[in-house]
């Protein structure tokens, strides 16, 4: 009996996690190690990467950020998963009143496993929003991948650390091959603290 084509890339979940301002944990480096625990307690057996300071994107929107990302394999469905990562950001007082402002924390549901999500024509509406509309317009679902991490060296460089062969379900690259696109000086901006 044939099952079909297997997933490349399994049930694993990919989390990029940032911050710029202090919460109760403390400064951001602090802030983003405490959610790295949190989550390892949450999830289980959680891979993480180093961390590394940032530019704020877009350029002069705020302070630097320190960003991690981290895998784990989850059985839970990408909802119930994103629903828990906002719990954790409100737990961190992150409140989300400025589109790509300042955050105590920030962990982005970058990627699970090989869904796209709602469907191909959701993902590529997404991908391609200009982007002045991205600074004004958000989603009202869940979209997965995340449709602009194939445009953010601060998410992939962490990435590599973690899931460095992770296949793009719909663009077929790898993060090491996304991150192969960019120039140097775009990837030397990122840099291991």
């Amino acid at each position: 009996m044939s099952q079909g084509p297997q997933p490349r890339n399994g049930d694993i979940a990919l989390v990029a996690v940032g911050s710029n301002a202090t919460s109760d944990a403390g400064d951001p480096r602090a802030t983003v190690l405490s959610a790295l625990a949190r989550l390892r307690d949450t999830f289980g057996n959680v891979l993480t990467s180093n961390l590394y300071q940032t530019p704020a994107f877009p350029v002069d929107s705020g302070p630097d950020f320190v960003n991690a990302a981290c895998a784990f394999r989850s059985e839970v469905g990408p909802r119930d998963l994103l629903e828990t990562l906002h719990q954790i950001e409100a737990s961190f007082g992150r409140t989300r009143t400025l589109r790509w402002g300042q955050r105590t924390l920030d962990l982005d549901l970058i990627a699970c496993g090989d869904r796209i999500e709602p469907d191909i024509a959701g993902f590529d509406h997404w991908k391609s929003l200009p982007i002045e509309a991205q600074k004004t317009r958000t989603p009202d679902r869940l979209i997965l991948p995340h449709p602009r991490l194939q445009d953010r060296p601060f998410v992939l460089v962490p990435l590599a650390d973690v899931a460095p062969d992770w296949c793009h379900p719909v663009l077929n690259l790898t993060v090491t091959q996304m991150i192969a696109t960019f120039t140097s000086g775009d990837v030397a901006q990122i840099r291991s603290i």
